[in-house]
C-alpha cells in the first residue's frame, strides 16, 4: 500500500524534490502527546496475551510503559485535533476532540494489521508485520481488539454528541468497502484511474474526512462547517493515498519499510499504475501483459515494471493529480469563513506534507 533520490527524480512538480515541504510538522508531534497517553492508557487494559502485540505495531518497547510518542504519522488524529481547535479553545472539548482522535488512530491502525495479513505484507514501520511476528490469528485478533475498542473511546464524545459513533462506524464500513475493491483491482489489467480513485475515497478518503469531520462535531462547528471539513478531508486523503500509490513503487525502503516497487510484486491496481495502462502506449500493452500474469515477481521483473510504469507516464499523472486535490482541499477550507488564521497555517502545513511526503 505503500532512494529518496528515487522518490524525487523526474518528477514535474519541483515542490517533491524540497526538504522543507517533507518535514514532519511540529503539529503532528503536538498532537502525539496528546493523544499518545489516551491511546496507552487503553491498550495497558488490554488482555495480557494480546497487549504485547499491539504494543509492538505502535512501536513501544512494552504496553505498560510510559511513552511520549507513538510510530505512525498521527495524521489522522492531528486533522480531528487541528480541526476542533478551529472552532473553539474550551479545554473539555479539546479533551474530547483528542479522544476522538484516538480513536480514530485505533480504527486506523486495525487496518493496518490486517491489510498486512491481507497483503502478505512482512514489515510494518521498519519493524516485522505483527502477522510476521507473532503469526496471522493473533494478527487478526489484535486488529480486533483496536476495532472494538475505537468506540469506546468516544463515550464522552457520544454523550457530547451521539452522532460521533455513527460518524466512526459509517467510516469502517466505507474502510471496509474500499479495501475489498481494492483487493479485487489486483492482477486486473483494465483497471482504470477512476476505479483507483473510488477505491482511494473509501478505502483511505473515509478515515480523514471522518477525522476532520469528528473534530469540527465535537467542536461545536455549524452543520455547513463541519460538511465542508468532511470534503476537505475526503480530498486530503485522496491526495494522501496518491502518494502513497507513489511510495508503494518509488519509495525508498529505508523510509517506507517496505521493498522496492512492491505494489508492483503483488501487481496492485493503484493509481499509477492504472493512469499507465490507460496510456495507450506500448509500454501499456506491456504492463498489462505483466498484471496478467499470475506468475511470482522477482527484483529484476519489478524494475522492469517500475520502468514501464514511469515511461507510460503513471507517476506524471499521480502527481498532477495529488496536485489537484491538494487544491481542491485547499479551497474546502478556505471556503469556511472566520477560522482563525493560525489554525489554518497548521493545517495547511499538513496538507502540503501529506501531499509532499516520502514516507
Amino acid at each position: 500500500m505503500h532512494a529518496e533520490t528515487a522518490v524525487t527524480q523526474d518528477l514535474p512538480d519541483s515542490r517533491l524534490t524540497d526538504a522543507a515541504s517533507r518535514a514532519i510538522p511540529p503539529e503532528i508531534e503536538r498532537v502525539n502527546r496528546m493523544v499518545t497517553p489516551i491511546l496507552h492508557q487503553a491498550v495497558t487494559r488490554f488482555d495480557d496475551r494480546l497487549r504485547p502485540m499491539i504494543a509492538h505495531h505502535f512501536g513501544w518497547p512494552e504496553a505498560d510503559l510510559p511513552t511520549a510518542t507513538t510510530s505512525g504519522k498521527m495524521v489522522r488524529a492531528t486533522l480531528t485535533v487541528l480541526t476542533g481547535e478551529c472552532f473553539t479553545d474550551d479545554a473539555e472539548a479539546i479533551s474530547r476532540v483528542a479522544a476522538a482522535g484516538a480513536a480514530v488512530e485505533m480504527i486506523h491502525n486495525f487496518s493496518l494489521i490486517h491489510d498486512d495479513v491481507m497483503d502478505g505484507d512482512t514489515e510494518r514501520r521498519g519493524r516485522p508485520a505483527v502477522w510476521h511476528e507473532y503469526g496471522v490469528p493473533a494478527a487478526i485478533l489484535a486488529g480486533d481488539l483496536l476495532l472494538a475498542q475505537a468506540p469506546l473511546m468516544l463515550d464522552g464524545s457520544s454523550a457530547a454528541d451521539p452522532r460521533a459513533t455513527r460518524l466512526l462506524a459509517e467510516a469502517v464500513t466505507r474502510l471496509a468497502a474500499g479495501q475489498m475493491a481494492d483487493l479485487s483491482l489486483e492482477g486486473r489489467p483494465q483497471t482504470s484511474p477512476d476505479e483507483a480513485l473510488a477505491v482511494a475515497a473509501d478505502k483511505t478518503g473515509a478515515l480523514l474526512a471522518c477525522a476532520c469531520e469528528l473534530g469540527a462535531l465535537l467542536a461545536g462547528a455549524s452543520e455547513e462547517a463541519t460538511r465542508r471539513f468532511n470534503r476537505f478531508g475526503l480530498r486530503l486523503g485522496l491526495a494522501f493515498q496518491i502518494a502513497d500509490d507513489i511510495l508503494g513503487i518509488w519509495g525508498d525502503p529505508r523510509r517506507t519499510g517496505k521493498p522496492v516497487g512492491s505494489d508492483l510484486r503483488s501487481r496492485k491496481g493503484s493509481f499509477p499504475v492504472t493512469a499507465a495502462l490507460a496510456s495507450g502506449t506500448p509500454e501499456a500493452a506491456e504492463l498489462a501483459r505483466f498484471y496478467a500474469d499470475e506468475g511470482p515477481v522477482g527484483d529484476a521483473e519489478a524494475r522492469h515494471a517500475t520502468d514501464l510504469v514511469t515511461r507510460a507516464g503513471g507517476r506524471t499523472s499521480a502527481v498532477r493529480e495529488i496536485e489537484r486535490f491538494e487544491m481542491l482541499a485547499r479551497e474546502e477550507l478556505s471556503s469556511v469563513p472566520g477560522l482563525p488564521v493560525d489554525r489554518v497555517a497548521a493545517l495547511l502545513s499538513l496538507t502540503t506534507y501529506v501531499s509532499n511526503r516520502n514516507h
